[in-house]
């Protein structure tokens, strides 16, 4: 297996593996793979016309994969090559969904070991349109005091407002990241190459001012599943009421008509990432986890 590092040139050629699929998985946005490659060493190959990643979760770790080819055939091939290096045999990102298509093509000769951190959070759009409900009172007051306190407008991020919100991407972050909050500054870097490469990695983008100010932005695309709209980045400044919740619900109004679900991604173990994502009342988890055998198994492509 010829193993390479995703670039913005191959955006279109990984999309076209993605496209023969349906998971609402944000593991598979290409923009997600490009994007976050130098922090995760992703790299992927095209193996019996199917497209597997390979991370270094877990040391040294696989996705299911990907496309119209042999999935069975390309697994064994993983298997294989996992023997040749003398690694353990480990699938990341696997869904209760693939964990049944392996067991169809395998047996139940695995074991998945799902990771609370890592589930996506997969809201119903209409919900976060609405934010109907008295579960949701909280978040609709906030909007309404910052529709009272501010003359405001939604704007789609377009290259005439591009570095208008680099420079509040930018001051977000001297308001919010200290030092050696390395993950936070990791964050930033791919919402900074998000705005600048929206077009090239077919985001959606949105603005919201507050009295002619940028103060919340956000950045998302359509999942591999057409029911689903991915919401990657999201940044407001949290001394201004209901910015937050105000980006959040325009962005689903304005650029997710027609999808069923939103999938806002994991929390990574952030208690307090965890709490507002929460406090959206999510349809259901999406989860993920790794996939070892149970005990020693071998299996040979023939």
């Amino acid at each position: 297996m010829e193993f390479k590092t995703p670039t913005l040139g191959d955006k279109e050629f990984i999309d076209s593996f993605f496209e023969e699929e349906s998971t609402r998985s944000c593991d598979f946005s290409t923009a997600n793979i490009i994007l976050w490659n130098q922090f995760y060493d992703c790299q992927y190959a095209v193996v019996c016309d199917t497209l597997v990643m390979r991370t270094d979760e877990e040391g040294e770790s696989f996705s299911f994969p990907m496309g119209k080819g042999d999935k069975k055939k390309a697994v064994e091939e993983i298997m294989k090559y996992c023997e040749e290096q003398g690694i353990p045999f480990v699938m990341n990102g696997i869904t209760h969904e693939t964990e049944e298509q392996m067991k169809e093509m395998f047996g139940d000769i695995f074991q998945v070991e799902y990771d609370r951190d890592a589930a996506d959070y997969i809201y119903e759009r209409e919900q976060l349109a609405t934010l109907r409900g008295k579960k949701l009172h909280g978040k609709r007051n906030h909007i309404n005091r910052f529709k009272e306190n501010h003359e405001w407008s939604y704007e789609k991020l377009t290259d005439e407002n591009q570095l208008e919100a680099l420079t509040m991407l930018m001051e977000w972050k001297m308001q919010n990241c200290t030092p050696e909050d390395l993950e936070k500054h990791e964050e930033i870097c791919v919402s900074k190459n998000s705005l600048i490469y929206y077009k090239e990695l077919g985001l959606a983008g949105g603005i919201l001012r507050a009295d002619g100010k940028i103060v919340g932005l956000s950045l998302g695309e359509p999942a591999v599943n057409p029911d689903t709209f991915v919401v990657h980045i999201e940044k407001a400044f949290p001394d201004i009421q209901g910015a937050y919740p105000m980006i959040n619900q325009q962005f689903v109004l304005h650029e997710m008509e027609g999808f069923t679900y939103v999938n806002r991604e994991e929390d990574m173990g952030e208690e307090g990432l965890r709490k507002a994502k929460m406090s959206y009342r999510p349809a259901f988890m999406l989860e993920k986890g790794f996939l070892r055998f149970r005990q020693e198994h071998k299996i040979v492509s023939k």
